[in-house]
């Protein structure tokens, strides 16, 4: 839709509803000139509304719908790929369900990583590369985001098929007729399958394709395809690249944004009764303030008791969001623990990444760095099980990585090879823990570069009572 446009909309069970655009609004950063935030007013059936604009957002209720902002029109404006992969020619999109429904048909669409929700760092929707390094101040544009990244131990996590269909991609071969005039772009670590509704799914960065799945034959509805890898142009973390694409209504094939699916069926999958969700993540200059959120997070009792912060320097804080000032370079993760009205809890972690705003400008070497943290199992853990780490370090290759395990035990020393070969099958540097009682842990890693930046990362690791 086009600032000022009506329209009027017929949703899934053939109920309308009238939409007006009454207004786009985008926050920049001052380093990069990256959307930081977007929000759009309107008004659905004579109820005026502010959205937030993908990053973490779901669909919200205006009267008898729910709607969401995947996208607006300023994300193609300085984005690194030309027009944005969105498909969109206006200022916004807009999408609606009936209030109540499911976002996803249930039964047509699965979880495609065989983890936990947010067991390590992810890059969602319209939010700015950052594990790799794609925060970087660059003359080449703002590499945004478009499909679900979903961090992950490599060579250890299942990846299977989200919805049933037909093979259309595998490798670098391409089935006959799906060569032009669709979003198949093949590459040998890629699988694209199409589904009945015309969407193609992307599974990108595997690190390996299961035996069964052949070009041109069909996949089942959680079927495996692969284990989680970082291959292709992963940037060298290890992840599952997930996109859905489908014809919009400019014309063009765009990326159907797809957290809100992957939020339910995680639900419908694993059950959870709170979800703690402290993303996406911040990048200031030295000195800035920057207001941590935790307002997205979800109970499903419908009552968040508490929100509790724990910051990387002690200090603690309560409440849905905290405003906090960082006065040195580096790569911060803030604790957030989120509780039901029943004691059910989770955990979340913003990570904060601070940089000197005119040592920024001159390269990537004047940059903190940043480490990507993971580990495995990530469910079903009992106590004296066998845990794997792993982390790699990005932007040095100066000093170690130090584990605290969160149990009391003593530190662990690493060392990665903080990103010197991207594809390097011993990138990571692995070490295994054991925890002896049930509970939950904050794992904690850092490492520094050459001038003391620290960057430190956190996972939350669960054990089961036996």
């Amino acid at each position: 839709m086009t600032v000022g446009e009506t329209q009027e909309v017929e949703l899934s069970n053939r109920s309308t509803t009238t939409a007006k655009l009454l207004g786009v609004d985008e926050t920049r950063d001052p380093i990069r000139g990256a959307i930081r935030k977007a929000t759009v007013n309107v008004e659905i059936d004579g109820i005026k509304t502010t959205l937030n604009c993908g990053n973490y957002h779901l669909p919200v209720v205006v009267g008898t719908v729910e709607v969401d902002c995947p996208i607006t029109g300023g994300y193609s404006g300085n984005n690194r790929r030309e027009g944005g992969p969105w498909g969109l020619d206006k200022d916004a999109r807009l999408r609606f369900w009936p209030k109540g429904y499911p976002y996803i048909k249930p039964g047509t669409f699965v979880y495609p990583a065989g983890q936990r929700w947010f067991a390590s760092d992810t890059q969602m929707s319209n939010e700015p590369v950052f594990v790799d390094g794609g925060e970087l101040p660059s003359n080449r544009g703002i590499y945004y985001h478009s499909g679900l990244d979903i961090g992950g131990a490599e060579e250890m996590v299942e990846v299977v098929a989200a919805a049933d269909g037909l093979v259309v991609s595998l490798g670098d071969d391409v089935l006959p007729g799906q060569e032009t005039d669709t979003p198949v772009n093949e590459r040998y670590d890629v699988i694209y399958i199409m589904d009945r509704r015309g969407w193609y799914y992307r599974y990108s960065h595997l690190h390996s394709f299961e035996g069964g799945v052949e070009l041109g034959k069909r996949v089942t509805l959680g079927q495996r395809l692969g284990l989680l890898g970082k291959e292709g142009g992963s940037g060298g973390w290890s992840h599952l690249h997930f996109e859905i694409k489908s014809k919009q209504p400019s014309g063009k094939w765009g990326t159907q944004e797809g957290y809100a699916f992957l939020w339910n069926a995680y639900q419908w999958e694993n059950k959870p009764s709170v979800i703690a969700v402290a993303r996406p993540h911040h990048f200031i200059a030295a000195g800035e303030s920057i207001t941590l959120d935790g307002g997205k997070s979800w109970a499903k009792s419908g009552k968040i008791a508490s929100y509790s912060w724990r910051f990387t320097d002690g200090a603690d804080a309560s409440g849905p969001s905290v405003e906090r000032t960082y006065s040195k370079p580096g790569v911060y993760s803030e604790v957030l623990k989120v509780t039901d009205d029943q004691g059910n809890s989770d955990y979340d972690f913003a990570v904060v990444q601070v940089v000197d705003k005119a040592a920024a400008a001159s390269g990537e070497d004047k940059v903190p760095p940043s480490l990507h943290a993971v580990f495995y199992p990530t469910a079903g853990l009992k106590p004296g099980d066998a845990v794997t780490f792993k982390v790699r370090a990005f932007r040095t290759t100066h000093g170690k990585e130090t584990w605290d395990f969160g149990d009391g035990s003593p530190p662990v020393v690493v060392q990665s090879d903080g990103n010197a070969v991207k594809h390097a099958k011993d990138g990571y540097a692995v070490t295994t823990h054991a925890y002896e009682k049930p509970g939950d842990y904050i794992a904690r890693v850092e490492r520094s570069n050459e001038r003391g930046e620290k960057a430190i990362a956190q996972v939350h690791v669960h054990v089961d009572v036996p």
